[in-house]
């Protein structure tokens, strides 16, 4: 079974060689490896070409934000299960896509997640995601899985769609409840899949905070999930993730 994992990045010369290694370090061989480039101009291009032989399919043109390049390698990979890697981060370990991959042998599976860890710049954990079994009822509550741990068949691309990008923030959100509404079959793995940098789009200022709260309020309407209560537990749902 082949495993697709995308890596979209923009001038991001100081991570991305991290995020590219992460991948290439994995136990699980099946995997086709996709770096989608925004137009970098600082450097990240050169670091990209360093590992051009082990990358199997690269784009480097302007494009109009994250979530355009998310759906770019969507539309490019031929793997049965699609995930993502961002290139601020790592997968925890080496074994994360064999442990992904075991899960996918069952047939009936439609995707598999787990936890996630965020790091400050001193590789210290801030935040612990733990995720949980997921249940249709827990998205009025504000329940999502971590994004980047969430793998899924590529058929549930094709019977759902890509990426909004009329969101510009909250695309993921959107997508998810747009799936797991119709609850599809979930394996949960509770352990650490995923380690992200503190410092995303959704939190680095108050008009960024300002942004993805009315976005994820519009994806909670318009996908008919809830309302304003769930938005306030989605938000305060995090708290409990920080470290004390």
């Amino acid at each position: 079974m082949k495993i697709s994992i995308i890596t979209t990045v923009y001038n991001n010369k100081q991570h991305i060689e991290k995020a590219i290694l992460s991948v290439l370090s994995q136990t699980y061989h099946d995997i086709e490896y996709i770096v989608i480039d925004g137009g970098s101009s600082d450097g990240t291009v050169d670091v990209i070409k360093k590992y051009s032989n082990k990358i199997d399919k690269f784009i480097s043109e302007p494009d109009k934000g994250i979530y355009d390049g998310l759906n770019k390698g969507i539309k490019l990979a031929s793997g049965d299960v699609i995930g993502f890697l961002h290139s601020d981060d790592e997968y925890y370990d080496s074994k994360v896509i064999e442990k992904i991959a075991a899960k996918f042998n069952d047939d009936s599976i439609d995707g598999v997640y787990g936890d996630l860890i965020y790091v400050n710049q001193k590789e210290e954990i801030v935040r612990y995601w733990k995720s949980g079994e997921f249940t249709p009822g827990k998205l009025k509550k504000g329940w999502m899985p971590p994004h980047p741990t969430l793998f899924l068949r590529k058929e549930i691309y094709d019977k759902y769609g890509l990426f909004r990008l009329d969101y510009k923030i909250a695309a993921d959100y959107d997508f998810m409840l747009r799936v797991l509404k119709h609850d599809p079959k979930l394996v949960y793995i509770p352990e650490i899949l995923y380690k992200m940098r503190l410092g995303g789009a959704s939190n680095k200022s108050i008009k960024n905070i300002l942004q993805k709260t009315k976005e994820d309020y519009k994806a909670i309407t318009e996908n008919k999930i809830g309302g304003v209560f769930t938005l306030i537990n989605k938000n305060f749902s995090k708290l409990k993730q920080f470290k004390k």
